[in-house]
């Protein structure tokens, strides 16, 4: 329910508002009584003289001169009788509806009055108080209702600007409950997407642990391939050491002049199978040129 600016008032301001009322009631009235007796004066005065004119008018026509007269005046003469009649006729209406509005203004009058009387007892209070309000041009003399006015226009005016103020305040308190709403809103985002970023990085710190187990796995195997490789190196350098030495070796025994780089080991080696390939066909011609060794029976054979 919408709050009313009587509502602000106190009962010492009510008083001086019903003492204002009946003030404009009694002016009312009075205009109205002024009104009211100008126009019975006046309907009256129309009255009197269409008693004595319509007479006198008739009395004059009579006869001769009654005869004379020609029909366009007598019709525009008694057109104007008929005009007046309605003018007299509406001033009499006018004048019982200004009775009738006098009355109600006499009743609202004496409500007003009642009322008045009934909140007197609060003007001694304001009287007193008119002269502490700094905000009035000058101090209030006795019975100066003018500045009793400017206090209820003051109180008027600091309660349109508490119920401006208020209404900011409302709209204050709704902006802030909507900015809170939207701020909770926010963080509750921001939790959940905080949640879904630790979820992630918990994921990618579990990657990089596998990852750092598979590096330190796969530095374990290239460790031991470099071993393996330095030792194969180791065997390989050894070998070729064994096979370059045969090949000096059978070189030597055989008189050969070979020309081959010392790298070359493939090489070398060939020519050594060369070398043991011709000795073996040496061999084997001698073992032909050679007697049979006689066969000497066993003792277990002669016995």
């Amino acid at each position: 329910m919408p709050e009313r600016e009587d509502d602000y008032l106190t009962p010492a301001t009510r008083l001086l508002e019903k003492r204002r009322e009946l003030a404009e009631v009694e002016q009312a009235l009075l205009a109205q009584k002024e009104v009211n007796t100008a126009a019975q004066g006046l309907a009256g005065a129309v009255l009197v003289n269409l008693r004595f004119m319509i007479p006198k008018w008739w009395g004059s026509r009579t006869g001769e001169g009654l005869a004379e007269a020609s029909g366009p005046r007598r019709s525009r003469a008694l057109h104007k009788v008929s005009e007046q009649r309605e003018q007299v006729v509406q001033k009499v209406v006018e004048a019982m509806q200004l009775r009738q509005e006098i009355a109600r203004l006499l009743v609202e009058r004496d409500r007003l009055q009642r009322r008045l009387e009934a909140h007197a007892i609060f003007r001694t209070p304001l009287t007193l108080c008119l002269p502490r309000c700094p905000f009035l041009p000058h101090r209030p003399l006795p019975g100066q209702f003018q500045e009793i006015q400017v206090l209820i226009d003051r109180f008027r005016t600091l309660a349109a600007t508490n119920m401006a103020l208020v209404q900011q305040d409302l709209g204050s308190r709704e902006a802030m409950a909507e900015k809170r709403a939207r701020l909770q809103q926010y963080l509750e985002q921001s939790s959940n997407k905080i949640m879904q970023l630790n979820n992630q990085l918990a994921v990618l710190q579990a990657q990089r642990e596998q990852a750092r187990a598979k590096v330190h796995q796969w530095e374990s195997k290239w460790s031991e391939i470099q071993n393996t490789a330095a030792k194969k190196t180791l065997q390989l350098g050894q070998i070729k050491m064994a096979a370059l030495n045969l090949f000096q070796l059978a070189t030597k025994q055989m008189k050969l002049q070979v020309d081959v780089p010392l790298e070359d080991t493939e090489t070398q080696l060939d020519t050594v199978q060369l070398c043991m390939l011709d000795l073996a066909d040496i061999l084997a011609d001698l073992r032909k040129g050679e007697p049979a060794p006689a066969i000497q029976p066993s003792p277990t054979a002669a016995s």
